[in-house]
């Protein structure tokens, strides 16, 4: 029997409604017990001391990519979950835009293989919603269940065709499986570089107004509410979507939404300026789809999250190459390196009054598991909490530490970040999953006496 004994920590597990010094105690990978003195009772365990610190459940990616197969030099799954691991995720649902994509009961098992032989953190499959995700025909969604997906989603496209949409919604109906829908009007967007306003026009850049989310967002939960599918609306970057989904949950619709740590916290000020308004740039790292909005639907999207209206923080993590992104802007690749800054990112939220640490907890942990039913796909009766019984899967962290970002530390390949040279507030530094010590930061490690399993990952 394997034993490890946390003590003395701040644990916070909203789903619970537990938030209190107490201890917990781990016994060969899942949560023995929370509460009072626990440790004490424990002989012959290893020992962690979180004085100071904060212990919730693991955090829970509903939305990331893992590049692997085909693109693995941008990202594979060793490197993805090893950047997960530090950012202190311990579940990720990786998107099927590989190569080949993941649309058939081939590519998962194959996929499902190489998650075996390299993960470092659990790996849930998504299938794709069409065939090739070519928007033309349904790839088969039994078959994909039956394979082991959680959801399906052509994610980096869009399903454009209406009928296509209402047939996919109608037929994951029948096995309660997730749509995710990346919702932008191809035709509104073509072209388009980033979010169509004063910024775009100063750089003589297409746009990629609102209105081509929003008009995808309301035609598809329509959809959801003629059919009665569960539709996933991915990366909500708009406070017209956050209106639109209030809404359609207000009258029952089976919908569920996700924001990201940078459509949450960064503006599209950031393509062209960097702490001041005098030097104009174009600045690749900051691209991403949907793009960057205006600080008035951040504030929406906070409220989002804060109501509930929104129901996860998903990290969108699109690791790229260098020469992916440090080219002219309009061939650069969208996307941000978001798995190792996505908790410190969103504590700026918390850090302003926007939400409060329990709000945060809760979008990163037990509100994705019940958005997608995580724990009923994959039977793990109590994923996302700190519930005795539940598979150990926890994150120790300081929510008041400052660090600042350096690219060169990352465990993941991609590199194109924002944020590099930025101080945050709010530091991982332990995660752990189904029991084991998968990431223990430097400057905790040698009074922990632990090391970093992926040191030099």
């Amino acid at each position: 029997m394997t034993t490890l004994a946390i003590h003395n920590a701040r644990i916070i597990d909203p789903e619970l409604n537990l938030d209190g010094i107490v201890d917990i105690v781990l016994v060969d990978g899942r949560i023995a017990r929370v509460g009072p003195n626990e440790a004490e009772m424990v002989i012959d365990a290893e020992r962690i001391d979180a004085t100071g610190l904060v212990v919730s459940a693991g955090f829970v990616d509903l939305h990331c990519h893992l590049r692997e197969p085909g693109f693995e030099y941008k990202e594979t799954i060793a490197t993805g979950t090893a950047a997960a691991a530090r950012g202190g995720f311990t579940t990720v649902c990786a998107m099927p835009n590989t190569s080949p994509p993941m649309d058939s009961q081939a590519s998962i098992e194959s996929l499902l293989r190489q998650i075996e032989q390299s993960a470092q953190v659990r790996v849930l499959p998504i299938g794709c919603i069409t065939v090739g995700r070519q928007g033309d025909e349904l790839a088969p969604a039994g078959e994909l269940v039956d394979s082991g997906v959680v959801a399906l989603s052509d994610d980096g496209d869009a399903v454009a065709d209406a009928a296509l949409m209402q047939a996919a919604l109608s037929y994951s109906s029948l096995f309660n499986l997730p749509v995710s829908q990346h919702a932008e009007d191809p035709s509104l967007v073509s072209d388009g570089q980033m979010h169509e306003g004063w910024v775009s026009t100063r750089l003589g850049l297409r746009g990629r107004p609102s209105s081509a989310e929003e008009i995808f967002v309301a035609r598809d939960i329509a959809l959801a509410e003629l059919t009665g599918g569960h539709l996933h609306i991915a990366h909500v970057s708009t406070a017209g979507s956050v209106a639109l989904i209030a809404a359609a949950k207000a009258r029952g619709v089976n919908v569920t939404a996700e924001v990201t740590p940078h459509h949450l916290t960064l503006t599209h000020e950031l393509v062209a300026f960097d702490g001041n308004y005098k030097d104009i740039r174009y600045d690749a790292s900051a691209k991403v789809n949907p793009p960057l909005r205006v600080d008035s639907d951040l504030e929406a999207l906070g409220i989002g999250i804060r109501d509930g209206i929104i129901d996860a923080i998903a990290t969108d993590h699109a690791p790229h190459s260098l020469s992916d992104k440090e080219i002219e802007f309009d061939l650069a690749a969208p996307g941000i390196s978001m798995l190792e800054t996505a908790f410190a990112l969103t504590m700026t939220r918390v850090h302003d009054g926007t939400f409060p640490l329990g709000t945060l907890i809760r979008s990163l942990t037990s509100a994705p598991v019940r958005a997608w039913d995580l724990d009923k796909r994959t039977g793990l009766s109590g994923l996302g909490t700190l519930a005795p019984g539940a598979p150990a899967d926890l994150v120790i962290f300081d929510p008041d530490m400052e660090w600042t970002v350096d690219v060169g530390d990352f465990r993941s390949k991609g590199k194109n970040t924002p944020l590099e040279g930025r101080t945050l507030k709010g530091k991982v530094l332990v995660t752990i999953s189904e029991g084991e010590i998968m990431h223990a930061d430097s400057l905790v490690a040698g009074r922990l006496r632990l090391t970093d399993r992926n040191e030099g990952i």
